[in-house]
Protein backbone atom coordinates (compact mmCIF):
# COMPACT_ATOMS: atom_id res chain seq x y z
CA UNK A 1 0.00 0.00 0.00
CA UNK A 2 1.30 3.64 -0.16
CA UNK A 3 2.73 6.46 1.91
CA UNK A 4 -0.96 8.14 2.13
CA UNK A 5 0.88 11.54 3.53
CA UNK A 6 2.62 12.22 0.29
CA UNK A 7 -0.81 12.20 -1.32
CA UNK A 8 -2.08 14.84 1.09
CA UNK A 9 -2.72 17.85 1.80
CA UNK A 10 -4.25 20.87 4.18
CA UNK A 11 -7.06 22.80 2.80
CA UNK A 12 -5.52 25.73 4.34
CA UNK A 13 -2.06 25.12 2.16
CA UNK A 14 -1.33 27.21 -0.74
CA UNK A 15 -1.22 25.88 -4.18
CA UNK A 16 2.13 26.87 -4.40
CA UNK A 17 2.83 24.20 -1.37
CA UNK A 18 0.47 21.72 -3.34
CA UNK A 19 2.42 22.71 -6.76
CA UNK A 20 5.92 21.09 -4.65
CA UNK A 21 4.27 18.68 -3.49
CA UNK A 22 2.28 17.65 -7.06
CA UNK A 23 5.84 17.80 -8.97
CA UNK A 24 7.44 15.39 -6.20
CA UNK A 25 4.70 13.08 -6.59
CA UNK A 26 5.56 12.63 -10.87
CA UNK A 27 3.49 10.03 -12.09
CA UNK A 28 1.14 9.57 -9.44
CA UNK A 29 0.31 13.62 -9.51
CA UNK A 30 -2.84 13.73 -7.42
CA UNK A 31 -3.96 15.46 -4.25
CA UNK A 32 -6.55 14.83 -1.67
CA UNK A 33 -7.36 17.78 0.28
CA UNK A 34 -8.18 17.32 4.15
CA UNK A 35 -9.13 19.36 6.94
CA UNK A 36 -7.30 19.15 9.82
CA UNK A 37 -9.15 15.72 10.87
CA UNK A 38 -7.88 14.04 7.66
CA UNK A 39 -11.79 14.44 6.43
CA UNK A 40 -11.82 14.21 2.89
CA UNK A 41 -12.63 17.55 1.18
CA UNK A 42 -11.49 17.25 -2.15
CA UNK A 43 -9.00 16.09 -4.67
CA UNK A 44 -6.09 18.30 -6.80
CA UNK A 45 -4.37 17.70 -10.16
CA UNK A 46 -2.29 19.81 -12.84
CA UNK A 47 -5.26 20.02 -14.52
CA UNK A 48 -7.09 21.89 -11.81
CA UNK A 49 -4.34 23.93 -10.74
CA UNK A 50 -4.15 25.26 -14.59
CA UNK A 51 -7.92 25.76 -14.34
CA UNK A 52 -7.76 27.60 -11.29
CA UNK A 53 -4.97 29.65 -12.65
CA UNK A 54 -7.25 30.83 -15.83
CA UNK A 55 -10.05 31.90 -13.65
CA UNK A 56 -7.82 33.84 -12.27
CA UNK A 57 -6.58 32.56 -9.00
CA UNK A 58 -2.99 32.98 -7.94
CA UNK A 59 0.01 31.34 -6.37
CA UNK A 60 -1.19 32.27 -2.95
CA UNK A 61 -4.72 31.39 -3.45
CA UNK A 62 -5.68 28.41 -0.84
CA UNK A 63 -5.73 24.84 -2.21
CA UNK A 64 -9.46 24.47 -1.34
CA UNK A 65 -10.18 26.95 -4.15
CA UNK A 66 -8.51 24.73 -6.91
CA UNK A 67 -10.10 21.54 -5.89
CA UNK A 68 -12.05 19.05 -7.50
CA UNK A 69 -15.38 18.82 -4.44
CA UNK A 70 -16.21 15.15 -5.65
CA UNK A 71 -13.64 12.89 -5.71
CA UNK A 72 -14.13 9.26 -6.09
CA UNK A 73 -13.34 7.34 -3.04
CA UNK A 74 -13.88 3.70 -2.04
CA UNK A 75 -15.22 3.37 1.96
CA UNK A 76 -13.32 0.86 3.84
CA UNK A 77 -16.66 -1.09 5.04
CA UNK A 78 -18.88 -0.87 2.42
CA UNK A 79 -17.83 -0.98 -1.23
CA UNK A 80 -17.94 -3.81 -3.81
CA UNK A 81 -15.34 -6.02 -5.80
CA UNK A 82 -17.20 -4.31 -8.50
CA UNK A 83 -16.72 -0.73 -7.72
CA UNK A 84 -12.73 -1.44 -7.67
CA UNK A 85 -12.73 -3.05 -10.94
CA UNK A 86 -14.83 -0.13 -12.34
CA UNK A 87 -12.62 2.12 -10.96
CA UNK A 88 -9.57 0.46 -12.63
CA UNK A 89 -11.15 -0.03 -15.67
CA UNK A 90 -11.93 3.50 -16.10
CA UNK A 91 -8.02 4.15 -15.33
CA UNK A 92 -8.40 5.48 -12.16
CA UNK A 93 -4.76 5.83 -11.23
CA UNK A 94 -4.79 6.47 -7.64
CA UNK A 95 -8.13 6.25 -5.31
CA UNK A 96 -8.53 7.66 -1.28
CA UNK A 97 -10.13 4.83 0.98
CA UNK A 98 -11.82 6.51 3.34
CA UNK A 99 -13.22 5.25 6.82
CA UNK A 100 -17.20 5.49 8.46
CA UNK A 101 -16.52 9.61 9.06
CA UNK A 102 -14.98 10.68 5.71
CA UNK A 103 -11.36 10.65 6.88
CA UNK A 104 -8.53 9.18 4.75
CA UNK A 105 -7.16 6.18 6.05
CA UNK A 106 -5.22 4.90 2.94
CA UNK A 107 -4.39 4.66 -0.95
CA UNK A 108 -4.72 2.85 -3.44
CA UNK A 109 -2.50 3.02 -6.43
CA UNK A 110 -3.55 0.80 -9.16
CA UNK A 111 -0.17 1.28 -10.89
CA UNK A 112 1.35 -0.68 -8.22
CA UNK A 113 -1.87 -2.44 -6.40
CA UNK A 114 -3.42 -4.96 -8.42
CA UNK A 115 -7.21 -4.68 -6.41
CA UNK A 116 -8.64 -3.52 -3.23
CA UNK A 117 -10.01 -6.96 -1.51
CA UNK A 118 -12.31 -6.46 1.80
CA UNK A 119 -10.24 -9.09 3.48
CA UNK A 120 -8.87 -10.25 5.88
CA UNK A 121 -5.44 -12.73 5.73
CA UNK A 122 -3.96 -15.13 8.31
CA UNK A 123 -0.95 -16.95 7.79
CA UNK A 124 -0.09 -19.98 9.41
CA UNK A 125 3.41 -19.96 10.35
CA UNK A 126 3.59 -21.92 13.47
CA UNK A 127 4.79 -24.97 12.50
CA UNK A 128 8.10 -26.91 13.16
CA UNK A 129 9.39 -27.84 9.76
CA UNK A 130 10.36 -31.44 10.33
CA UNK A 131 10.77 -32.39 7.41
CA UNK A 132 13.22 -29.68 6.28
CA UNK A 133 16.04 -30.16 9.17
CA UNK A 134 18.59 -29.66 9.84
CA UNK A 135 17.83 -25.70 8.30
CA UNK A 136 14.66 -25.45 10.17
CA UNK A 137 16.77 -25.95 13.84
CA UNK A 138 17.40 -22.17 13.77
CA UNK A 139 15.21 -20.82 11.03
CA UNK A 140 11.88 -21.17 11.37
CA UNK A 141 10.63 -22.41 7.83
CA UNK A 142 8.86 -19.03 6.59
CA UNK A 143 11.89 -17.57 7.02
CA UNK A 144 14.06 -19.75 4.78
CA UNK A 145 15.14 -17.90 2.06
CA UNK A 146 14.35 -18.19 -1.69
CA UNK A 147 16.67 -15.79 -3.72
CA UNK A 148 17.55 -14.20 -0.30
CA UNK A 149 13.89 -13.11 0.23
CA UNK A 150 12.19 -15.23 3.33
CA UNK A 151 9.05 -17.46 1.65
CA UNK A 152 6.91 -15.73 3.94
CA UNK A 153 7.63 -12.51 2.55
CA UNK A 154 7.02 -13.34 -1.19
CA UNK A 155 3.10 -14.30 0.62
CA UNK A 156 2.96 -10.97 2.17
CA UNK A 157 3.66 -9.22 -0.68
CA UNK A 158 1.76 -11.02 -2.81
CA UNK A 159 -1.23 -10.48 -0.25
CA UNK A 160 -1.01 -6.49 0.20
CA UNK A 161 -0.44 -6.27 -4.05
CA UNK A 162 -3.93 -7.57 -3.81
CA UNK A 163 -4.97 -4.35 -1.43
CA UNK A 164 -5.30 -6.77 1.19
CA UNK A 165 -3.93 -4.60 4.52
CA UNK A 166 -5.36 -6.29 7.93
CA UNK A 167 -2.85 -9.16 8.23
CA UNK A 168 -2.24 -11.67 11.15
CA UNK A 169 0.79 -14.02 11.21
CA UNK A 170 0.15 -17.25 13.96
CA UNK A 171 3.74 -18.18 15.42
CA UNK A 172 4.76 -20.50 17.56
CA UNK A 173 8.28 -22.35 17.21
CA UNK A 174 10.51 -19.55 17.15
CA UNK A 175 7.81 -17.25 16.80
CA UNK A 176 10.09 -14.24 18.41
CA UNK A 177 11.86 -14.24 14.83
CA UNK A 178 8.89 -13.88 12.60
CA UNK A 179 8.07 -10.89 14.99
CA UNK A 180 11.39 -9.63 14.53
CA UNK A 181 12.14 -10.19 10.58
CA UNK A 182 8.25 -9.52 9.53
CA UNK A 183 7.54 -6.18 12.29
CA UNK A 184 3.70 -4.76 12.29
CA UNK A 185 3.85 -4.10 8.66
CA UNK A 186 4.27 -0.24 8.59
CA UNK A 187 7.27 -0.48 5.99
CA UNK A 188 4.61 -1.89 3.76
CA UNK A 189 1.74 0.51 4.26
CA UNK A 190 -0.12 -2.55 6.38
CA UNK A 191 -1.34 -3.58 10.13
CA UNK A 192 0.26 -6.99 11.14
CA UNK A 193 -0.63 -8.80 14.22
CA UNK A 194 -0.03 -12.09 15.77
CA UNK A 195 -1.53 -14.89 17.17
CA UNK A 196 0.81 -16.66 19.48
CA UNK A 197 0.08 -20.34 19.61
CA UNK A 198 1.49 -21.58 22.58
CA UNK A 199 -0.02 -24.96 22.45
CA UNK A 200 0.05 -26.45 18.76
CA UNK A 201 -3.29 -25.44 17.05
CA UNK A 202 -3.48 -27.35 13.79
CA UNK A 203 -4.04 -26.03 10.43
CA UNK A 204 -6.66 -23.47 11.06
CA UNK A 205 -7.24 -24.01 14.99
CA UNK A 206 -5.23 -20.74 15.56
CA UNK A 207 -7.73 -18.68 13.62
CA UNK A 208 -10.52 -18.82 16.34
CA UNK A 209 -8.23 -16.91 18.92
CA UNK A 210 -9.11 -13.63 16.50
CA UNK A 211 -12.15 -11.61 17.75
CA UNK A 212 -11.53 -8.74 15.88
CA UNK A 213 -11.49 -8.91 12.19
CA UNK A 214 -12.00 -6.15 9.96
CA UNK A 215 -13.85 -7.52 7.00
CA UNK A 216 -16.59 -10.28 6.38
CA UNK A 217 -14.41 -12.15 4.55
CA UNK A 218 -11.31 -14.23 6.08
CA UNK A 219 -8.45 -15.38 3.90
CA UNK A 220 -6.55 -18.29 5.33
CA UNK A 221 -2.82 -19.36 4.01
CA UNK A 222 0.01 -21.74 5.11
CA UNK A 223 3.06 -19.69 5.18
CA UNK A 224 4.88 -22.04 3.49
CA UNK A 225 3.79 -21.42 -0.40
CA UNK A 226 5.00 -20.13 -2.99
CA UNK A 227 2.21 -19.28 -5.73
CA UNK A 228 1.08 -16.83 -7.91
CA UNK A 229 -2.69 -17.15 -7.28
CA UNK A 230 -4.48 -14.96 -8.19
CA UNK A 231 -6.45 -13.66 -5.08
CA UNK A 232 -9.00 -10.83 -7.02
CA UNK A 233 -10.67 -13.65 -9.17
CA UNK A 234 -10.45 -16.43 -6.30
CA UNK A 235 -12.42 -14.06 -4.15
CA UNK A 236 -14.75 -13.09 -7.21
CA UNK A 237 -15.57 -16.68 -7.66
CA UNK A 238 -16.48 -17.45 -3.87
CA UNK A 239 -18.51 -14.28 -3.56
CA UNK A 240 -20.02 -15.34 -7.16
CA UNK A 241 -20.98 -18.99 -5.51
CA UNK A 242 -22.26 -17.91 -2.32
CA UNK A 243 -20.47 -20.43 -0.49
CA UNK A 244 -19.34 -20.66 3.15
CA UNK A 245 -15.25 -21.10 2.30
CA UNK A 246 -14.07 -21.81 -0.90
CA UNK A 247 -10.41 -23.89 -0.88
CA UNK A 248 -8.07 -23.44 -3.98
CA UNK A 249 -7.34 -27.30 -5.27
CA UNK A 250 -4.14 -27.98 -7.58
CA UNK A 251 -5.21 -30.64 -10.34
CA UNK A 252 -3.51 -34.17 -9.82
CA UNK A 253 -3.69 -36.31 -13.19
CA UNK A 254 -3.38 -40.09 -12.88
CA UNK A 255 -2.36 -41.61 -15.85
CA UNK A 256 -3.31 -45.20 -16.02
CA UNK A 257 -1.21 -47.10 -18.69
CA UNK A 258 -3.96 -50.56 -19.22
CA UNK A 259 -6.86 -50.98 -20.29
CA UNK A 260 -9.68 -49.93 -17.47
CA UNK A 261 -12.63 -51.68 -17.74
CA UNK A 262 -15.69 -50.19 -15.89
CA UNK A 263 -18.07 -52.94 -14.27
CA UNK A 264 -21.90 -53.47 -13.26
CA UNK A 265 -23.10 -55.77 -11.28
CA UNK A 266 -20.36 -58.14 -12.47
CA UNK A 267 -21.32 -56.97 -16.44
CA UNK A 268 -18.25 -55.10 -18.27
CA UNK A 269 -20.46 -52.20 -19.70
CA UNK A 270 -17.11 -50.05 -21.41
CA UNK A 271 -13.44 -50.10 -21.43
CA UNK A 272 -11.18 -47.03 -21.63
CA UNK A 273 -8.11 -47.80 -23.13
CA UNK A 274 -4.99 -46.15 -20.98
CA UNK A 275 -7.01 -43.12 -19.54
CA UNK A 276 -6.11 -40.27 -17.52
CA UNK A 277 -8.12 -39.15 -14.34
CA UNK A 278 -7.69 -35.91 -12.88
CA UNK A 279 -8.00 -35.15 -9.06
CA UNK A 280 -7.65 -32.29 -7.01
CA UNK A 281 -5.78 -32.38 -3.67
CA UNK A 282 -6.03 -29.82 -0.77
CA UNK A 283 -3.79 -26.61 -1.48
CA UNK A 284 -3.59 -24.57 1.99
CA UNK A 285 -5.40 -21.90 0.65
CA UNK A 286 -9.04 -20.68 1.77
CA UNK A 287 -11.42 -17.97 1.86
CA UNK A 288 -14.40 -17.67 3.74
CA UNK A 289 -17.04 -15.64 5.03
CA UNK A 290 -16.19 -14.09 8.88
CA UNK A 291 -19.01 -15.94 10.28
CA UNK A 292 -18.26 -19.20 9.59
CA UNK A 293 -15.40 -18.89 12.10
CA UNK A 294 -17.39 -19.67 15.25
CA UNK A 295 -17.77 -23.07 14.34
CA UNK A 296 -13.66 -23.79 14.65
CA UNK A 297 -13.59 -25.36 18.65
CA UNK A 298 -11.53 -23.00 20.74
CA UNK A 299 -7.88 -23.51 21.70
CA UNK A 300 -8.12 -27.06 20.25
CA UNK A 301 -6.41 -28.78 17.48
CA UNK A 302 -8.33 -28.31 14.75
CA UNK A 303 -6.96 -29.18 11.19
CA UNK A 304 -8.84 -27.03 7.80
CA UNK A 305 -9.85 -30.66 6.36
CA UNK A 306 -11.93 -31.27 10.04
CA UNK A 307 -13.32 -27.76 9.76
CA UNK A 308 -14.33 -28.38 5.85
CA UNK A 309 -16.29 -32.00 6.51
CA UNK A 310 -18.11 -30.20 9.36
CA UNK A 311 -19.23 -26.99 6.97
CA UNK A 312 -20.11 -29.80 4.92
CA UNK A 313 -21.95 -31.96 7.63
CA UNK A 314 -24.00 -28.77 8.61
CA UNK A 315 -25.39 -28.15 5.21
CA UNK A 316 -23.03 -25.01 3.99
CA UNK A 317 -21.57 -25.00 0.94
CA UNK A 318 -17.77 -25.11 0.45
CA UNK A 319 -16.53 -25.13 -3.27
CA UNK A 320 -13.31 -25.91 -4.70
CA UNK A 321 -10.95 -23.28 -7.27
CA UNK A 322 -8.69 -25.01 -9.14
CA UNK A 323 -5.84 -22.88 -9.16
CA UNK A 324 -4.46 -22.09 -12.70
CA UNK A 325 -1.13 -20.67 -11.93
CA UNK A 326 2.23 -21.62 -9.76
CA UNK A 327 2.05 -23.11 -6.83
CA UNK A 328 4.14 -25.09 -4.63
CA UNK A 329 4.26 -26.34 -1.15
CA UNK A 330 7.69 -25.75 0.25
CA UNK A 331 7.24 -29.15 2.68
CA UNK A 332 10.54 -31.00 1.74
CA UNK A 333 14.50 -30.66 0.62
CA UNK A 334 13.28 -31.27 -3.18
CA UNK A 335 10.50 -28.66 -2.74
CA UNK A 336 13.19 -25.86 -1.01
CA UNK A 337 15.58 -26.64 -4.23
CA UNK A 338 12.55 -26.81 -6.53
CA UNK A 339 11.61 -23.21 -5.36
CA UNK A 340 15.06 -22.12 -5.71
CA UNK A 341 15.37 -22.97 -9.17
CA UNK A 342 11.44 -21.94 -9.87
CA UNK A 343 11.32 -18.11 -8.35
CA UNK A 344 13.91 -17.20 -11.40
CA UNK A 345 11.00 -17.62 -13.76
CA UNK A 346 8.01 -16.95 -12.26
CA UNK A 347 5.65 -14.68 -13.10
CA UNK A 348 3.69 -12.79 -9.96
Amino acid sequence: MQDIERHLIDRSATIKEALRKLNDLAADAILFVVDQERHLIGSLTDGDVRRGFLRGLTFESAVESFIQANPKYIQRNNYSIEKIIEYRNKNLKIVPVVDDAQKVVTIINFRQNKSYLPVDAVLMAGGRGERLRPLTDTIPKPLLPIANKPIIDYNLDRLVSFGIDDLWISVRYLGEKIREQVGDGSGRGVRIQYIQEDEPLGTIGAVRKVDSFSHPYVLVSNSDLLTNLDYEDFFIDFQRSDAALSVVTIPYMVNVPYAVLETANGHVVSFKEKPSYTYYSNGGIYLMKREVIQNIPPNTFYNATDFMELLIKQGQKVISYPMRGYWLDIGRPEDYQKASIDINHIKF
